[in-house]
């Protein structure tokens, strides 16, 4: 079981547990949903690798801003398009490639649907076989959007019967002081840091929040 030593803040073994078993459910609820729905093109995929990556987020760290619903639907499907389109206008595979996920960073960055699977789902458009080709931007809903959906209703269910949130709901901050810290204290951090973390800052108010109640509580009590 050492194995299972987290490696995220927060997390528990029975969490990295049941993240395993939600992640093999979800897997095999998106594999016999999507087989039970045909599709005009032969042999495309049930279901993509990509999926495996966004299963992962979905059931380990489904707190995540990239783990959320429209991330994980909207970022598969809107990078997946832009594959389609750039293996249409690029015919050198190589730049296509390159290309093809720098746009879809940048288009999930803006639509607010980040999503690491996304560039991935955007690779698998352009050097997939000649069968995701011939589906264009079908690919880009069956079989992508169709197991995106799939697996996020998968997590639904799943995180409610496991006692997690999922969506993830903010969690209040404990009312502090005025001298306590405030989103802009935390925005200017950030600034400083120059770095991106996996944690909104609504929910790095909270955690800050309750870490000052407890230590207030803490040098009360010595």
């Amino acid at each position: 079981m050492k194995f299972f030593k987290p490696i995220l803040a927060g997390a528990h073994r029975k969490d990295r547990i049941l993240a395993c078993i939600g992640a093999i459910l979800g897997i095999i609820v998106t594999v016999m949903v999507c087989a039970s729905i045909p599709h005009e093109i032969a042999d495309l995929p049930i279901i993509v690798a990509p999926l495996g990556a966004s299963a992962v987020l979905a059931f380990a760290v489904p707190s995540s801003p990239l783990a959320q619903p429209w991330p994980v639907i909207g970022g598969n499907i809107i990078s997946t398009l832009i594959g389609v389109a750039v293996f249409q206008a690029i015919p050198n595979l190589t730049i296509a490639a390159g290309v093809a996920v720098g746009a879809a960073i940048l288009a999930m960055s803006i639509l607010g649907c980040l999503h690491p699977p996304g560039g991935a789902a955007a690779l698998t458009a352009v050097i997939g076989s000649q069968h995701i080709h011939m589906a264009g931007y079908m690919f880009a809903f069956v079989p992508i959007g169709l197991n995106s959906i799939t697996l996020v209703v998968a997590a639904m269910l799943f995180h409610r019967m496991s006692g997690h949130s999922y969506p993830h709901r903010l969690i209040a901050p404990v009312p502090m002081p005025t001298t306590g810290v405030q989103l802009q204290d935390i925005d200017a951090a950030l600034e400083d840091m120059h770095e991106s973390f996996d944690i909104t800052r609504e929910d790095l108010e909270a955690l800050l929040s309750r870490a000052e109640h407890h230590a207030a509580q803490r040098q009360g009590s010595a």
